[in-house]
């Protein structure tokens, strides 16, 4: 559950007239908003997280989705026990920044999924075992808003990043 990484990755696809369905769910129970520094720091960047609720993440949703990112490697593993044929689709915000930088952007005409599978290409789920630095952000919660705002700016630079190498290039 981020409501940042939504609420900022809606707004890039959003600026670019990227036709996408972009909400969060997570682990935690439905019906939380969001945190009073959230609402600021995002505020402060033009966004309204005032009206975000929280929802819980069902297998039916993972299994529909194009993309499942999780801010943290234990969302993945979550997310692909509930629905293990999502393992392909389903990636951290920092490895698929990393891996998807290491395979270069979609090309010209070639669809998501195959290029989630490229971005996939020798993953094992050991991969994902406890937490790293290289694939988990930090959870704010209950943090201060300075540590809000840090994490903000580390989402929005692997979220400008990310729709980088999603957008499709025009020929």
């Amino acid at each position: 559950r981020s409501p940042l990484a939504e609420a900022l990755l809606r707004d890039r696809l959003a600026r670019r007239g990227a036709a996408a369905n972009v909400y969060s769910a997570g682990l935690l129970d439905a019906g939380r908003p969001a945190s009073a520094h959230g609402i600021d720091v995002l505020r402060q960047r033009g966004l309204d997280l005032t009206g975000h609720r929280s929802r819980t993440f069902t297998a039916e949703a993972l299994d529909r989705a194009d993309l499942v990112v999780g801010m943290a490697r234990l969302h993945v593993r979550e997310a692909v026990a509930a629905a293990p044929g999502a393992w392909r689709k389903t990636f951290t915000l920092k490895e698929l920044v990393r891996r998807g930088e290491d395979i270069g952007p979609r090309a010209h005409g070639q669809p998501l999924e195959e290029w989630l599978l490229k971005a996939h290409a020798g993953r094992i789920p050991a991969d994902l075992l406890g937490e790293s630095d290289d694939d988990d952000i930090f959870d704010p919660i209950g943090s201060t808003r300075q540590v809000y705002e840090a994490t903000a700016n580390e989402i929005e630079d692997l979220v400008d990043r990310l729709v980088n190498l999603l957008e499709e290039p025009t020929p």
